[in-house]
């Protein structure tokens, strides 16, 4: 799996489990529904009795609910941002007083402006995380249906990738890349 997707092998284990509990509660129902589960009369009513059940009963079912919705909220929005959060290098020279502070997403920036510059590319997304001497680069390039992939990326792995290498002074830069390609109709929609 990619650093670029991390959250991705919790939500396929979170959604896999949700969904296999929901069809094995709705298999128990049907089977229920039609008599064929021991112990379940078909014919008996949900809860016994017909009086309205205590007023706890209906706050701990909202409060559940409240903080089952809240659960929902926060995975939406952890897939909202997906990429690493930007770092704060500090790099501390010896042959002189004092240190650089040196934002990671300051330094990503050139790196998505030299690749959109590029021929065959319609946008990128550049994202730096890891410490100030390993950092990892996360790409993301949107380019022409038409682009040379190859070319491509070998441009950015010698000239966009090695540039930052030289500017961080660093010998090796992890790099993941996502490509995208444009839609055909959203070129024609932006030419108009």
């Amino acid at each position: 799996m990619s650093g670029i997707n991390r959250p991705a092998a919790l939500n396929r284990t979170l959604l896999g489990t949700v969904g296999a509990l929901l069809l094995g509660g709705g298999v128990a129902l049907l089977v229920a529904h039609y008599g064929h589960l021991p112990g379940v009369d078909a014919d008996s009513t949900l809860v016994p009795g017909s009086a309205a059940p205590p007023t706890w009963v209906f706050w701990t079912v909202l409060a559940g609910a409240v903080v089952l919705g809240l659960l929902c909220l926060r995975w939406l929005l952890a897939q909202v941002s997906r990429m690493p959060r930007a770092r704060i290098w500090e790099t501390k020279g010896t042959e002189y007083a004092g240190a650089t502070i040196l934002e990671s997403t300051i330094a990503a920036a050139p790196v998505a402006t030299d690749i959109e510059t590029y021929d065959g590319v319609d946008s990128a997304s550049a994202w730096l995380s890891g410490t100030r001497t390993a950092p990892e680069l996360h790409l993301v390039v949107t380019a022409e249906p038409s682009a040379d992939i190859t070319a491509l990326r070998h441009r950015i792995l010698d000239h966009a990738v090695a540039r930052l290498r030289a500017a961080l002074e660093v010998e090796v830069v992890t790099v993941t890349m996502e490509l995208r390609f444009v839609a055909r109709d959203h070129r024609v929609a932006r030419v108009q």
